[in-house]
């Protein structure tokens, strides 16, 4: 096999033939990688450029005419993916990227908020339990007050009425935590 020619080998890589392409990518590989370094200037640039390229050839290699010498057109494909390597702006050393921002809250904050939530949790708990309910219902719950009244047996303005003395129970409750 290694002794047909390399259009030969195209041939029958463009019908998906595995064992032509190993036949024919060791017959190129060291002198792209040259040429590709020569060009990028760096070794592991080189090398991607010369792995795209033979990428290349396999994907590509049904498109391929005989008119062209395989040599030419596969240095040529390596030539124009090293000259596109140095056009494009080098990657920067991980260490130059640093630590990204955390997306949550300060630890401070998410203490706070959760003091927060456990004194308003303790206020409701002292509630009355059709204050409370009343409260789960329209804030937990989210519902309306006429499904939340409905719920409980009453009217819309009694409902209204049992919401206005819990919440006021609340905040007195809370400034007296306040203060304390």
């Amino acid at each position: 096999m290694d002794e047909a020619s390399d259009e030969a080998l195209m041939l029958r890589i463009a019908r998906g033939d595995e064992r032509a392409f190993r036949a024919l990518a060791p017959r190129y590989a060291t002198r792209a990688v040259a040429l590709a370094r020569r060009i990028c200037g760096n070794p592991a640039d080189a090398e991607e450029v010369v792995q795209e390229a033979f990428l290349r050839v396999w994907v590509n290699a049904p498109r391929w005419r005989p008119e062209a010498l395989f040599r030419t057109w596969f240095y040529r494909i390596v030539f124009n993916l090293a000259l596109n390597r140095t056009r494009r702006a080098p990657f920067a050393p991980l260490e130059a990227a640093g630590d990204p921002p955390d997306p949550a809250p300060p630890a401070d904050q998410v203490m706070e908020r959760a003091e927060q939530d456990r004194l308003i949790a303790s206020a409701i708990a002292e509630l009355p339990a059709r204050q409370r309910s009343a409260i789960a219902l329209t804030y937990g719950d989210e519902l309306s007050n006429a499904e939340a009244a409905a719920i409980l047996g009453t009217s819309a303005s009694a409902f209204e009425t049992l919401l206005v003395r819990a919440r006021r129970a609340l905040r007195v409750k809370l400034r007296m935590d306040d203060g304390d």
